[in-house]
């Protein structure tokens, strides 16, 4: 909680004023459907500060964790659409979960797509009693631990539980996943050693990684990241691995039916804020880059990761219970 603290402590630059015809007609509430403390949350935070002082009325931020997501996600879906309500969503509970999920409590069409937000890679890390400096000398010691060992994740269905399920399944090795309600709690039993190994947005534990409180062994997008140019790409171990390339994503979504005026306002004043260099300087801080697009360029983006992810997750044969 202190790192959020300190993420959120330094309030942006004012926005330029735009006039914008549509104000919401009353308080506002982001929900936030995992536990305080990791992207997802920092993001929803980031975005209400900057509406709150925008429209001049409170913007409030609710935490709604459980079921990879899905419980927050669908609370959102059944609130009126009024621009009343907003999502803080992220690739799990937005893309991955309509596929992993047997009877998930929402579609994609109660999902409606405003704008993206932040994007950035993964990052494989490890406790460090484990023995391993980097990617070869870790899967080595994970084929030796003959699937004792614990990862965690910050949900069922997140990205940082299905990337770390690929990457075993290309390995042909196992390990015990253990779920957290988000990426603080996850991050506490990691530090702990209760856990051995994660991989986790490079936006929600870059802290812990510059700070040497964990050990990245690797980034899971194609090319290296510029927030930490000395971890190699996972791909570059070659062999299984060659193709391995992930980004997570974090955007905000409202409830379906919300009318254009607010549609196009609200994604306005985000992308405003997006486009701050204020904003850009503090995800490059937070290890990702901004992630501005138009409603319908956010929505195809979507369509295009749930499709992605519903092959990945039938090419495993998995699949689950939301509650």
């Amino acid at each position: 909680m202190m790192r959020r603290r300190s993420l959120l402590a330094a309030p942006l630059l004012a926005a330029p004023a735009f006039a914008q015809s549509w104000r919401p007609a009353g308080p506002v509430r982001v929900i936030v459907p995992v536990a305080p403390g990791g992207t997802t949350d920092i993001i929803g935070r980031i975005v209400a500060q900057h509406l709150q002082t925008l429209w001049g009325g409170p913007v409030v931020v609710e935490n709604r964790p459980g079921a990879g997501g899905t419980i927050g996600s669908a609370e959102m879906a059944r609130a009126r659409p009024d621009g009343l309500t907003l999502l803080s969503g992220n690739i799990g509970s937005q893309a991955i979960a309509y596929s992993l999920f047997r009877n998930l409590p929402y579609t994609m069409a109660q999902q409606t797509p405003i704008i993206g937000t932040i994007r950035g890679p993964n990052v494989l890390v490890c406790h460090n009693d484990v023995p391993a400096r980097n990617l070869a000398e870790f899967v080595a010691w994970l084929r030796g631990q003959r699937g004792r060992a614990a990862f965690g994740s910050t949900g069922v269905g997140q990205s940082t539980h299905l990337t770390p399920v690929w990457m075993l399944q290309l390995l042909g090795v196992e390990a015990v996943h253990v779920p957290f309600r988000g990426s603080a709690p996850m991050q506490t039993d990691l530090l702990a050693g209760n856990v051995k190994f994660a991989i986790d947005n490079l936006t929600g534990i870059i802290e812990l990684v510059r700070s040497g409180r964990v050990r990245a062994l690797a980034v899971t997008s194609a090319g290296r990241s510029p927030q930490l140019p000395d971890i190699p790409a996972m791909r570059e171990a070659g062999g299984e691995l060659a193709n391995f390339d992930v980004n997570t994503w974090f955007g905000i979504f409202a409830p379906p039916g919300l009318p254009e005026p607010a549609l196009r306002g609200i994604n306005a004043d985000i992308r405003a804020m997006l486009e701050m260099p204020a904003t850009q300087a503090r995800f490059a801080e937070l290890g990702g880059v901004a992630f501005p697009n138009t409603p319908e360029e956010f929505a195809g983006f979507v369509r295009d990761e749930a499709r992605r992810w519903g092959e990945v997750i039938r090419r495993e044969g998995l699949q689950l219970d939301a509650v």
